[in-house]
C-alpha cells in the first residue's frame, strides 16, 4: 500500500465523487480510478460502492479511513521532522562548559535555546576543565565546547573567540587585604593559591602562574582543585586565595571577596566544534551561543 495511493482514498473518501476528487489531487480521472482499483486489489476487498449516481464508502472502506488518515499524518510529521533535522530546526547538541563559564553562559544558553530553538534538545555538561572538552570534541561526546583559549590551535577543532575579561582575586572575607578597592598581584606574593590542576592543556593553571611570574613571584604552595565551585569553597576555608574570571563573581557564596586587581590579566572564552561533519542544529546553537556572550 503505497502512500499516493493512500492520499487518493482519502481524497475519494471524502469527496464522494471521482471528478472532484480527481481535481483536487491535480490528476486525471482514469488515472485516480485505476489506483483505487489497484488499491482494492492488494487489500482484497472493495473499498468504495460505484453507481452512476454517487460513490459510497463500504464497511471496509470505512474502517481503512482511519488508519488512512494516520497514516498521512504520520507521513506529514516525518516529513516537517525531517525539514527541521536539515535545516537545524530539531536535533540533539550536546554542550560542555569550562567551569568558569558554568554559572553566567551555561544558563543565558539554556533559556534562549529553549526559546528560539524548541524543537532542539540540548544536553548540558558543566564544571568541566578544558582537556575534557578537547577530548569530548574530538571524540564525539560533545558537539560544541566554552573553554579558555590559548594561542595555539587544536588539531580537528575550529575556535570561534568570544570575549576577552579580567582576572580577579578571591580572598577570605576577613582577610586583610580585602577591605581596600583593588588589590595588587604582589602583595599576594606570600599567599597560597588555590587553583586548577596541572594538566595538559589545562588553561587556567598556567594563566594564573603566568600572572604571578609577571607580577615577580612564584606561589609558595599550591592546592589544586578540579571544580571552580569547589575552588571558591576552599578560599572562604581559609586554604588560600585564588585568581578567576570576572564571571565567577556571579558565584556568590558566603566567605569570600572578590577583589579587582591593580594589574590587567586577561582570560579569553572560546567556543570550539569539530572543523568538520557539524549537524545543522549544532550550528545553530553555536550562533545562539555568539549571541549570549557577545551580546
Amino acid at each position: 500500500m503505497e502512500l499516493r495511493q493512500v492520499r487518493y482514498f482519502l481524497a475519494l473518501a471524502e469527496e464522494c465523487h471521482f471528478g472532484r476528487a480527481a481535481a483536487r489531487l491535480h490528476v486525471a480521472q482514469p488515472a485516480l480510478s485505476q489506483q483505487i482499483k489497484h488499491l482494492e486489489r492488494e487489500l482484497g476487498t472493495a473499498l468504495f460502492h460505484r453507481s452512476t449516481r454517487q460513490v459510497e464508502l463500504t464497511e471496509a472502506g470505512r474502517h481503512l479511513t482511519g488508519y488512512a488518515r494516520a497514516l498521512v499524518a504520520e507521513a506529514e510529521r516525518a516529513r516537517t521532522h525531517m525539514a527541521e533535522l536539515a535545516t537545524g530546526r530539531a536535533g540533539r547538541v550536546s554542550v560542555g562548559f569550562i567551569g568558569t563559564a558554568t554559572y553566567d553562559v551555561l544558563p543565558h544558553v539554556a533559556r534562549a535555546v529553549r526559546a528560539r530553538l524548541p524543537d532542539i534538545t540540548l544536553d548540558l555538561h558543566g564544571e568541566l576543565l578544558t582537556p575534557q572538552l578537547v577530548d569530548g570534541l574530538l571524540t564525539g561526546s560533545y558537539d560544541l565546547a566554552v573553554f579558555r583559549s590559548g594561542t595555539a590551535s587544536i588539531e580537528g577543532l575550529h575556535l570561534t573567540p568570544l570575549r576577552s575579561e579580567r582576572l580577579v582575586a578571591v580572598l577570605p572575607a576577613g582577610h586583610p587585604l580585602a577591605t581596600g578597592r583593588h588589590v595588587s598581584l604582589g602583595d599576594l606574593a606570600d599567599e597560597p593559591f588555590v587553583i586548577h590542576p596541572a594538566q595538559p592543556r589545562s588553561s587556567m593553571y598556567d594563566r594564573v602562574l603566568s600572572a604571578c611570574g609577571r607580577a615577580g613571584f612564584q606561589p609558595a604552595s599550591l592546592v589544586e582543585v578540579g571544580e571552580t565551585a569547589t575552588l571558591v569553597v576552599f578560599v572562604a576555608a581559609g586554604h588560600g586565595v585564588a585568581l578567576v574570571p570576572q564571571s565567577v563573581q556571579s558565584l556568590r557564596l558566603d566567605g569570600v571577596i572578590y577583589m579587582p586587581l591593580a594589574e590587567t590579566e586577561l582570560v579569553d572564552l572560546a567556543l570550539a566544534r569539530r572543523a568538520q561533519r557539524n549537524s545543522p542544529a549544532t550550528e545553530q546553537v553555536a550562533s545562539v551561543i555568539e549571541e549570549c556572550v557577545r551580546g
